[in-house]
């Protein structure tokens, strides 16, 4: 027995019709119809008595009829009281530049869908920056590559990204490649972000690994100024695909290398206040952000990333 079987009963005896009744509740006369005999069949009961002039209730179907009245007002009520008390808040969330152009909107519109009283908001910047703002609580969460330096975080790793470099097709040299690795990037004039950041850790430990030291030409703490850098011709990077995803021609501009060395890749950790000073609006927000960026990965729109932990 379903809720919609009561409402249909209730609006042909209300109105005395089947095909009034149809007409009320925008269905076609036979499907109702069909409800409502599988509602008598299943209460192995005739509810109506059926004439040409309409449909009256049977005595079973007028003490059923008043009990399904009783039953609808309390769902109705039942439904009022859950939208009155839905999650309300707000919540602060952190990404870098490269993971927002994957994440942020999805983000943004998943959390107004599922809890529109909860209030985002949303920072974008470099993950050293990130890092700090969460151990100062100035966040809620955040997506960063290096959770080490936490303080008392609960951190959940979301996704392993490859690496790869990245120059202006404008200023190839020679055939491109489809794959390269750090000891053959040794004299390369590279365009990286400081050491301040979880990306430029990775790769000193990965030229560590290979012992080569990378030639830097510039240090940019913006992923929107080096990205224009490298499409002026003025270097290469070294940068998940998510770098170049913001440009709608990124394949016209940009020559992506994967970087083949094992352990050049970049995790992203979800990482939190902890779990008892995180409010229900956090909570919420973390499981819809690890709910992202799995459909993100599974459906192909997250390039050269993999799942680890969600």
């Amino acid at each position: 027995m379903e809720l919609r079987q009561l409402r249909y009963l209730v609006r042909v005896i209300e109105l005395g019709s089947i095909s009034r009744a149809a007409l009320d509740l925008d269905l076609v006369q036979s499907a109702l119809s069909q409800q409502i005999s599988r509602l008598e069949s299943e209460l192995s009961t005739r509810l109506l008595q059926r004439s040409p002039k309409g449909v009256t209730p049977t005595e079973a179907g007028l003490a059923f009829f008043r009990e399904a009245q009783l039953v609808l007002r309390h769902a109705e009520q039942a439904a009022r009281a859950a939208q009155q008390s839905r999650l309300s808040g707000s919540v602060s969330v952190g990404m870098a530049p490269t993971t927002a152009a994957v994440l942020g909107l999805p983000l943004i519109r998943a959390m107004r869908e599922r809890y529109p009283d909860v209030r985002l908001h949303m920072v974008e910047s470099l993950s050293g920056h990130l890092t700090g703002m969460l151990n100062a609580r100035q966040l809620d969460l955040a997506v960063l590559f290096d959770p080490r330096a936490g303080r008392r975080w609960s951190v959940m790793p979301l996704l392993e990204e490859k690496l790869y470099l990245i120059q202006s097709r404008r200023t190839l040299v020679g055939k491109p490649t489809a794959r390269i690795s750090i000891a053959q990037l040794a004299g390369r004039p590279l365009i990286l972000p400081t050491g301040l950041h979880g990306l430029r850790s990775t790769l000193e430990s990965a030229f560590a690994r290979a012992k080569c030291k990378p030639t830097l030409v510039a240090e940019i703490d913006s992923l929107a100024m080096l990205m224009d850098a490298v499409d002026g011709g003025l270097g290469c990077t070294l940068q998940p695909w998510a770098a170049v995803s913001r440009f709608a021609d990124a394949q016209e501009r940009f020559h992506l290398t994967e970087i083949t060395d094992m352990l050049a890749s970049r995790v992203n950790s979800l990482c939190s206040l902890s779990d008892d000073e995180l409010s229900p609006a956090g909570l919420a927000a973390r499981v819809v952000l690890s709910d992202c960026a799995r459909e993100a990965v599974r459906s192909g729109r997250w390039v050269g990333a993999r799942l680890v932990g969600v």
